[in-house]
């Protein structure tokens, strides 16, 4: 099977929860298939700093996209390359990233095995 980087980018993220697969306010709708995985360097953060990350999918394809992964980071990270867990994908998903306290500047790559 091909390891490909799906999404990439970087953004400076505040109080708005920003889409990883579009670049852009989400969450959005990715109907790729495969099995993904997040990483991010979360070299900015600093003490104070919280950042929320939230990985959506639907159970179905006419189902209503949910929250299926979630975490919350504090402060600096004393290892800042952040990876999510590894998770199948297929009718409705994103990654998103939001700022809860601070703005912070996260380098992302999205992995798709497939």
């Amino acid at each position: 099977m091909a390891i490909t980087e799906a999404f990439t980018g970087s953004e400076a993220v505040s109080t708005t929860e920003h889409s990883m697969t579009t670049d852009t306010a989400g969450p959005d709708v990715e109907t790729s298939d495969g099995v993904f995985q997040c990483f991010l360097d979360l070299f900015d953060m600093i003490a104070g700093d919280e950042l929320q990350i939230r990985i959506y999918e639907k159970v179905t394809e006419s189902s209503t996209q949910r929250i299926v992964y979630q975490t919350n980071l504090v402060g600096a990270q004393a290892y800042p390359v952040w990876v999510s867990p590894s998770l199948v994908l297929l009718h409705g998903w994103d990654m998103t990233l939001d700022a809860i306290v601070g703005t912070i500047t996260v380098d992302w790559s999205i992995r798709k095995v497939a």
